[in-house]
């Protein structure tokens, strides 16, 4: 059987937000007019930001079994340019995670714990049909 950790990331999370785009995951009025991040210079200019970023949300969840904000704002920042300074990573921002995760809960596909969130059965099965479509 194909699992998550047998599929290349971008073909998985790619397939993935094509599923979630069919369940009709509401997004934020927000998102596409603002930034990720003090480390990007521009909003995102992909039209289905909002399905990968919750596509890629649910995979690290997979991986890595309980995810919290403060661990996805690291993961998705970046290289902060600082003028004549040497460079620094700096943590995305928070905002766009904590609504995202949001609304995976009310979907379904992730629980709260008293700690972060983990990915729900229903996430799992969302996960791993993809993972063999896309394998």
């Amino acid at each position: 059987m194909v699992t998550v950790f047998d599929v290349e990331p971008n073909k998985l999370i790619a397939k993935a937000a094509d599923k979630l785009k069919g369940m009709k995951l509401p997004k934020p009025a927000f998102v596409g007019l603002v930034k990720t991040g003090p480390h990007v210079q521009r909003p995102p200019i992909q039209e289905d930001f909002w399905y990968t970023r919750c596509a890629s949300i649910l995979r690290q969840a997979y991986i890595n079994g309980t995810v919290g904000i403060n661990r996805l704002r690291r993961h998705y920042g970046g290289r902060k340019r600082r003028g004549v300074k040497p460079p620094a990573h700096s943590a995305s921002g928070g905002s766009t995670i904590r609504k995202a995760m949001q609304e995976l809960e009310r979907a379904g596909l992730l629980i709260k714990q008293k700690a972060g969130r983990t990915l729900s059965p229903k996430g799992r099965k969302l996960l791993d049909s993809a993972a063999k479509e896309s394998g």
